[in-house]
């Protein structure tokens, strides 16, 4: 699913379940004191990111979470990770391909009520209403909160700070027809990132629906 939204330079691996994966004892020791569930998840992303590094020629290495959390990817490599119930996915690039990016997955449901308010400027809900009379199967707010994680997910590796929900003003666009897939873009609404001496003012996102899931991805180039 997620492997649909990227360039060839970057290599996804994902997978519909938690299967048997095994740690490096510093991975174990993040989540020794975690529920089952938590190191299920955490073990098996973790197990499509080494696969990913195999793909790219890259020996399997531990990853661990570095400043709020973000994974702390082998040199050389940029990456991000994703899970939700029933799914897991990591995304891998040579750092000398792109500058950054980012991935998401989301249940294909509604967000929980009153969640959106708190998630979305008022007019990215405005820009929602025609996108739901026009396609009122897909659940464009849960959509747009997994484009606002991929956005940060891209961002946090470039700047080393926070990016709040109202700090980006995302404008989905939806695919031709009725496909189950299109692309978004996410104004910075605060400076962004400098690359290649040019500060980046705004991402570029894809978007897919499909067995239940949203997926989305950002990838940001070098300038």
């Amino acid at each position: 699913m997620i492997d649909e939204l990227l360039p060839d330079s970057v290599v996804a691996v994902e997978t519909y379940g938690d299967d048997e994966a095994s740690l490096y004892p510093e991975e174990q020791a993040v989540v020794a004191r975690a529920v089952d569930k938590r190191r299920r998840e955490f073990a098996a992303v973790r197990a499509c990111a080494r696969r990913a590094m195999e793909k790219l020629g890259v020996p399997p290495a531990p990853v661990l979470p570095g400043e709020r959390g973000a994974p702390q990817w082998p040199r050389g490599l940029i990456g991000s990770m994703t899970h939700c119930h029933g799914y897991r996915a990591a995304a891998l690039a040579r750092a000398a391909d792109l500058a950054s990016l980012g991935i998401d997955a989301e249940p294909h449901a509604p967000l929980p009520l009153g969640t959106l308010p708190c998630v979305a400027l008022p007019a990215e809900r405005e820009r929602l209403t025609p996108l739901a009379a026009h396609r009122p199967e897909v659940h464009w707010d849960r959509l747009l909160y997994s484009a606002k994680e991929s956005v940060y997910k891209a961002w946090f590796p470039l700047t080393g700070r926070w990016l709040d929900f109202d700090e980006a003003d995302i404008e989905i666009s939806a695919g031709p027809g009725t496909a189950w897939h299109g692309a978004f873009h996410a104004e910075l609404l605060v400076p962004g990132p400098v690359l290649g001496g040019r500060r980046v003012r705004c991402f570029e996102g894809r978007w897919t629906v499909g067995r239940g899931l949203i997926g989305t991805a950002v990838t940001i180039p070098h300038a």
